[in-house]
């Protein structure tokens, strides 16, 4: 059973997707939706696989200015709590850990690394929440593939990486560091291990990132084939289409 940590933060305004309002016609406020939606559907994902579910957040005094919008103690994980909880089946059983370190690189290496030498777990995996795509029967198959290989990595556009599950460590620092799926397997492959992939998939941080969702969304339902069901009702909220090389609104706002 692999233990899968979705890193995230509190959804507030400014502090997720901030590359998005700038390269798309979403404001911060339905940024913040987007990625509320998107949190969902991975916790839901998680939650339905064979996976355990791990909500990996940043705490208040972790978090840049912009973000701390609340006071003091764990508002952070209130908030994210909140968040998830009319979208679960058994809210109640989540484990909420907080993050540790400076860099996404050293949050991802410092949870993967404790959960595999000091908990013992036979596997664990690394995702966030702008994986949308990042569906029950996908990591299952990872799941399957972390039997056979120490490291399994699922490709996202751009060098990313939207998934990095490990039965071993590697050396983590900067690890993350672009092209991530790169990096990451160079790590990998120079600790010893046998790295496999899953299938590409989309992270949704920027507009470009937007542009290819909102497209995906429509084929796969228009194909009848499974798809994110909080992140469709938000882009569907929106109003947003796209003509292949650029998004639109079906409203005035």
């Amino acid at each position: 059973m692999t233990t899968i940590a979705v890193l995230c933060d509190p959804p507030r305004d400014d502090l997720v997707l901030p590359e998005l309002p700038a390269t798309s016609p979403l404001s911060a406020s339905e940024a913040t939706t987007l990625y509320t939606a998107m949190l969902k559907d991975v916790c839901v994902a998680v939650e339905a696989s064979g996976g355990d579910l791990l909500v990996n957040y940043r705490p208040e005094d972790a978090l840049p200015d912009h973000g701390s919008g609340a006071a003091d103690g764990d508002d952070a994980k209130d908030e994210i709590k909140a968040a998830i909880a009319g979208s679960l089946s058994e809210p109640e059983s989540v484990r909420f850990e907080r993050q540790v370190g400076q860099t996404f690189s050293g949050r991802a290496g410092n949870t993967a690394t404790h959960l595999l030498e000091r908990e013992e777990a036979d596997s664990v995996a690394i995702t966030t929440p702008t994986a949308p795509f990042l569906f029950r029967q996908l990591i299952d198959t990872a799941a399957m593939k972390l039997r056979r290989s120490s490291v399994v990595l699922g490709p996202a556009p751009g060098g990313r990486v939207y998934y990095a599950g490990f039965t071993e460590t590697i050396d983590f620092a900067d690890a993350y560091d672009a092209p991530a799926l790169e990096t990451v397997t160079d790590r990998a492959i120079d600790a010893g291990n046998e790295v496999d992939f899953l299938d590409m998939n989309p992270l949704l941080e920027t507009g470009s990132d937007l542009l290819d969702v909102v497209a995906l969304l429509r084929a796969r339902q228009r194909a009848g084939r499974i798809i994110p069901e909080h992140t469709t009702t938000a882009i569907e909220a929106f109003g947003l289409s796209t003509d292949g090389t650029d998004l639109q609104r079906s409203d005035d706002r």
